[in-house]
């Protein structure tokens, strides 16, 4: 659905994104994280033939960039991060100039639908200029599916939003996703990243890392369990480091983390053996990370690295 080679773009002497090579699948949420100046933006606009690449080639829906670009403007969606609505028409006449940008057969059905299902259609015949943020971005949220595209383009969808406004867009950008349609997100939320997407891609300039929320997680950090004792004893880590499926142990001052194959499989024989040799466990609980905490260590990996 969507797929870069070695795609590159230079402003003068400014390299934005080097060489990138990726693929996204039909129906997948797809996030794409990094900071400002990473190259995010600068590639939604090259995808979306805005902006031309320097070097490599890209396809989206099967159109190639730079070839076919007016098939690709008019089979996807894309929301800016400023809405770029027309403050002096209402949200009726706003979304109808691009329908009929976008040959719409049903205009006034498709403006019914996308103005009801954002909570919208009765300010539908107030000036768009009156519109509160959140308003705004729901209202460009409905510009940019008016035409019923298959691949949809966000960047930043729930900047500067109220968190009732933000909620409302992450549900609908669920609900889309259980349509089936190919949705492409520049954020800086890393939780709504989590919760949202598919996979995410971590770039800065060049791309560092791409996978599963999950998969990152586990490339990082591996599983891992901390154990909690009322009191600790020194045999223990010697203990827990014997098991087979243990990898490495580490003493807190409440207990242990254990990284190990499979918290879920390895925990009655990892507590087994504790309570064999003595120890007083109060509680066992998987360590969670966030995606935030993995940004981060690929950010400084990459630094450190270059």
């Amino acid at each position: 659905m969507i797929r870069t080679e070695n795609l590159t773009k230079r402003f003068g002497d400014n390299l934005a994104v080097d060489d990138l090579t990726l693929e996204v699948a039909q129906g997948e949420v797809f996030g794409f994280l990094g900071p400002n100046g990473a190259g995010k933006t600068t590639t939604m606009r090259m995808l979306s033939a805005l902006v031309a690449p320097t070097g490599g080639t890209a396809w989206v829906n099967g159109y190639q960039v730079g070839v076919q670009n007016a098939e690709i403007r008019a089979s996807i969606g894309l929301l800016t991060e400023s809405p770029g609505l027309y403050p002096r028409l209402n949200a009726e006449q706003n979304l109808s100039i691009y329908a009929r940008l976008h040959d719409v057969d049903d205009v006034a059905g498709q403006l019914r639908t996308y103005l009801t299902l954002l909570g919208l259609w009765e300010r539908r015949h107030e000036p768009v200029g009156g519109f509160s943020k959140g308003m705004q971005q729901k209202l460009a949220i409905a510009r940019a599916l008016v035409h019923e595209p298959t691949v949809l383009f966000l960047d930043e969808p729930t900047s500067a939003l109220d968190p009732e406004a933000a909620r409302v867009v992450r549900d609908f950008i669920e609900t889309l996703k259980g349509e089936g349609r190919t949705i492409f997100i520049c954020t800086h939320n890393l939780n709504e990243a989590d919760r949202l997407c598919d996979r995410v891609a971590v770039i800065k300039q060049r791309l560092i890392r791409v996978d599963t929320p999950a998969a990152l997680r586990q490339g990082l950090y591996g599983q891992s369990v901390r154990v909690r004792l009322r009191e600790p004893l020194s045999a223990l880590p010697a203990v827990v480091e014997a098991l087979p499926f243990v990898h490495g142990v580490s003493e807190m001052p409440d207990g242990l983390r254990v990284s190990l194959d499979d918290p879920e499989a390895d925990n009655p024989t990892l507590i087994g053996a504790l309570v064999e040799a003595g120890a007083a466990i109060q509680f066992v609980e998987r360590e969670s990370y966030s995606l935030e905490q993995v940004y981060f260590d690929l950010m400084r990996e990459s630094e450190e690295a270059a």
